[in-house]
């Protein structure tokens, strides 16, 4: 994984290698959407356009040696921490050369070589899970740390306050980062939740509650590295709201009829891509001849991991087997 490690370096020291990341998150979910329609992808998938800042700014503050835990929407961040789009799209497809070997499909991915533990599909179940991984590294006299990328619908569940607490008193290094885009499923965050910011939960338990643009790819860089640098001091746990938004329904063929009139519209002016390119043109950085590029580079990028992905063996009933048991000489 030494090409996934040189990336994850990139995305620290070079905002370009950003802007790229958010561009190819973008462009596979949007064809994984196209082959779902086109019978290519069985199962559910889950999407995450729109979210692009969340994942890049956690990656591009994450250390390798840190471990993620993450959502069924875990595409992004997948690809953000260094999988690449071959092994995720051949997990979403059940093919061999997916990350779990093609028996997880798209809820199910996972790298340890590049910190991500298991994608979860039960809601908030990555929580306890990082706080875990969090006491490891405590015990173990480390400084890696632990994140707990969650939507705002598993605030509302035991896993989040039980987690939260057991990491407050512990204080174990780990940062929990809720993906508030607005939706627990099909159901708007103002008809779950009685108040307008979860990180206001945070002083339950002692610990800071931070909220943040997610629209905005520095500024979630910048505020996970303030949150990692804090508990790698010992000083213990954060919890951060990024403020975001799925341009996508809940999963497969969801359009998404329950929102407000006017809510896409609102949020797809703030579209996470469109306002980095900007910035980095105001900045001089990045020039529209040089954004089309990277788009088109993308675009290639994306059809050969797919065509790579339609050529390679799919999984057996007999791989469902493989990995459970664990022997020792």
């Amino acid at each position: 994984m030494t090409a996934a490690l040189e990336r994850r370096e990139s995305l620290r020291a070079d905002r370009l290698a950003r802007y790229e990341t958010m561009v190819e998150i973008r462009a596979f979910e949007d064809r994984v959407q196209e082959m779902f329609f086109e019978g290519l992808v069985h199962g559910t998938t889950h999407t995450c356009q729109g979210q692009e800042a969340v994942a890049v700014g956690i990656a591009a503050a994450a250390r390798p040696t840190d471990s993620v835990t993450c959502t069924y929407r875990g595409h992004g961040v997948a690809l953000a921490l260094g999988l690449t789009p071959e092994t995720i799209l051949g997990e979403i497809m059940g093919r061999q050369m997916g990350s779990v070997g093609g028996v997880g499909g798209s809820m199910h991915l996972c790298e340890m070589s590049v910190g991500l533990l298991p994608t979860f599909a039960i809601v908030g179940a990555g929580i306890p899970v990082a706080a875990g991984a969090a006491l490891t590294a405590q015990v173990r006299g480390t400084d890696d740390a632990a994140i707990a990328v969650f939507g705002d619908g598993a605030s509302n569940i035991g896993a989040f306050h039980e987690g939260l607490n057991l990491a407050a008193i512990w204080q174990l290094p780990v940062v929990f980062i809720c993906e508030n885009n607005q939706y627990g499923e099909y159901s708007r965050i103002d008809i779950t939740t009685p108040i307008e910011n979860i990180a206001d939960r945070a002083v339950s338990y002692g610990m800071p509650g931070v909220i943040v643009d997610g629209q905005d790819v520095d500024a979630v860089a910048k505020a996970v590295e303030e949150a990692l640098d804090r508990c790698r001091r010992g000083e213990g746990p954060s919890l951060l709201e990024l403020k975001t938004y799925r341009y996508a329904g809940h999963s497969r063929a969801d359009t998404a009829p329950y929102r407000p009139e006017g809510e896409f519209d609102k949020w797809f002016e703030r579209d996470p891509i469109k306002a980095f390119r900007a910035r980095l043109i105001e900045e001089g950085v990045l020039t529209e001849d040089g954004a089309a590029e990277i788009g088109e580079r993308v675009k290639i990028r994306i059809a050969a991991a797919e065509a790579t992905v339609q050529e390679s063996p799919a999984a057996t009933a007999n791989d469902m087997f493989r990995n459970i048991y664990a022997t020792s000489s």
